[in-house]
């Protein structure tokens, strides 16, 4: 028997008792046909939750690489070969993994210290390797060749359940090491392999809350996707599912990058602490301001944070982290009337900030404060007051023209100063409006030498759109580019402001900045690294076309924002 085969045992549904045809049970068929309304009280608890505790962990902590993605070889079209494990040592890894200081209680606590509100933990990933006991084969955690033998969803599980605290489980429809997936005329039994698993997870484990699925952008007949979303309906008609199946289900899932408002449809985020899912020593940390800032701007675009960490392979969470997560905990314990329960808006995020409101009242996050105060779009409420909820009173002026904040140096806070704003009625009534970000730039015409993937979302005018939650971004492996804009007409500038992705804000090594002319384009400024929200000055420029030259990149450039100022 070959290695990859030696410690896969697959059985058929029909083997476990379980039919094929995996038929639509009663609370599914109900799920199915669901209103807006119940669909709304059934995710209300979710979205009043705001913050959640993302878990990626397994063996593959014991390298410190990432969770599936270095596992090496083949991975069935969905990744590059040759990775940093070879399959051979990655797929054996769980004979050595005994993570004797897990506890599961520790965790739990730690999110709720957090702030958190629920946890998703991953059950399987896509190196096929089960954190739970499943009858589907023997590559799991409580194998007879694994030292520690404990099944890590059933403790976790419990302790969530004791503590109140709503658990839901991540799992993958791709496998990498299952020979059947994809396979001419085995396919099928594949699907059976996933059926068992999903079923085995709706069923063993006591209330699930959340089922987070991971089908890499697969449509759902590939992974049987309207199959497994009825069997989990059917065994746990409460829960919520995301839109991972290659079905639209209850929410959408932007990854590594804050979602761009949206109140019509329920969003979350899931976004690592670190720059890796799965641990890895010396990673680099996210500052207290960033953690903070990401987790303000997804409520403030009226959705989620699922923030991710991932355990050492003691079984504990990194001590760094811990504290950066209490951290979160401390500053929630004071504000977090203005996350919890809250609706993003009536104020678009920017860069500015973001605002949430609930009842008759909004809650300003100022991030950066212009010179002459903060000066928002009117409103079709009147302010009846303002107040700064750590202390002190804040001054406004409302207008037919607009609302003028201000509050003096000594009462604003170095990450987030929130602002309570009493209405006349409710803000619900109020609709979203974006701040003006004053760019020359917002809104024009744009083109770039190479966009991700060609995905619209990533193209060219997600850079001058005044939306942070949105990003340019170009193929991996991109080492020069180029992105420009076109102002419509010839204007007068002095000031560019370039925001490179939070995920990794310095990938740009090297670049220029150039005009259009008649001969063609004339460079005006060089600079090497960019980063967050980098402000270039230089003698005052007429131009209608400006271009940033990237020369050079360690990995493919993507930018949140390129603002093009007058002073």
């Amino acid at each position: 028997m070959s290695l990859g085969m030696k410690h896969h045992v697959f059985l058929t549904a029909a083997a476990l008792g379980v039919a094929t045809a995996v038929p639509w049970p009663a609370g599914a068929a109900a799920a199915a046909t669901e209103t807006p309304e119940p669909r709304d009280a059934r995710l209300a608890w979710w979205r009043d939750a705001r913050f959640g505790m993302f878990i990626h962990w397994g063996p593959v902590s014991l390298k410190g690489t990432e969770i599936g993605w270095s596992r090496g070889g083949d991975r069935r079209g969905y990744g590059s070969k040759g990775s940093e494990i070879p399959v051979a040592v990655y797929d054996n890894l769980y004979k050595e993994f005994n993570p004797t200081r897990f506890d599961a209680k520790a965790w739990v606590a730690l999110a709720r210290a957090a702030g958190m509100k629920y946890m998703v933990f991953t059950s399987r990933h896509h190196d096929g390797f089960s954190m739970f006991d499943t009858r589907a084969d023997d590559y799991k955690i409580t194998s007879p060749e694994s030292p520690f033998r404990r099944d890590v969803v059933r403790e976790l599980a419990d302790a969530a359940h004791a503590a109140g605290l709503p658990f839901g489980v991540y799992y993958s429809q791709p496998n990498w090491r299952h020979p059947d997936a994809f396979a001419p005329d085995r396919h099928e039994r594949y699907l059976d392999y996933l059926r068992t698993q999903v079923r085995e997870l709706c069923s063993n484990y006591g209330r699930l809350d959340i089922f987070w699925f991971d089908g890499l952008g697969k449509p759902a007949r590939d992974y049987d996707g309207e199959g497994l979303v009825k069997i989990i309906r059917g065994l746990q008609p409460h829960i919520i599912i995301n839109n991972r199946t290659g079905l639209p289900e209850d929410h959408d899932t932007p990854e590594q990058r804050v979602g761009k408002f949206q109140n019509s449809r329920p969003w979350e985020s899931c976004i690592t602490i670190c720059r890796q899912w799965a641990w890895k020593p010396n990673d680099t940390l996210k500052s207290l301001e960033q953690c903070l800032r990401t987790l303000i701007t997804c409520a403030g675009g009226d959705g989620n944070l699922l923030f991710n960490v991932g355990p050492m392979p003691t079984g504990e969470i990194e001590p760094r982290q811990v504290e950066r997560l209490r951290e979160m905990g401390a500053w929630l314990g004071r504000f977090g009337e203005s996350i919890y329960g809250t609706r993003g808006g009536p104020f678009k995020p920017g860069k500015w900030g973001a605002s949430t409101f609930k009842g008759n009242t909004v809650f300003l996050h100022v991030f950066e404060w212009p010179a002459d105060g903060l000066t928002l779009p009117a409103i079709g409420r009147r302010i009846l007051s303002a107040k700064v909820l750590a202390g002190g009173a804040a001054e406004f002026t409302q207008t037919d023209a607009g609302i003028g904040i201000r509050v003096g140096r000594n009462g604003r806070e170095p990450i987030d100063t929130v602002i309570a704003l009493h209405l006349d009625g409710p803000a619900a009534a109020i609709p979203p409006v974006p701040l003006p970000g004053g760019s020359l730039s917002e809104g024009k015409q744009a083109a770039a030498s190479n966009v991700y993937q060609k995905m619209r979302a990533h193209g060219a005018g997600a850079a001058f759109d005044g939306d942070p939650g949105t990003r340019w971004a170009t193929d991996a492996g991109t080492r020069q580019a180029w992105l420009e804009v076109d102002l419509g007409a010839p204007a007068t500038f002095s000031r560019v402001v370039i925001d490179e992705w939070e995920g990794d804000p310095q990938r740009v090594r090297a670049f220029e900045l150039q005009s259009q002319d008649g001969a063609g384009w004339k460079t005006f400024h060089r600079g090497s690294t960019l980063g967050r929200n980098r402000t270039l000055r230089f003698a005052p420029l007429t131009a209608r076309r400006v271009r940033l030259n990237i020369l050079e990149a360690t990995e493919g450039p993507t930018l949140n924002e390129f603002e093009i100022h007058a002073k």
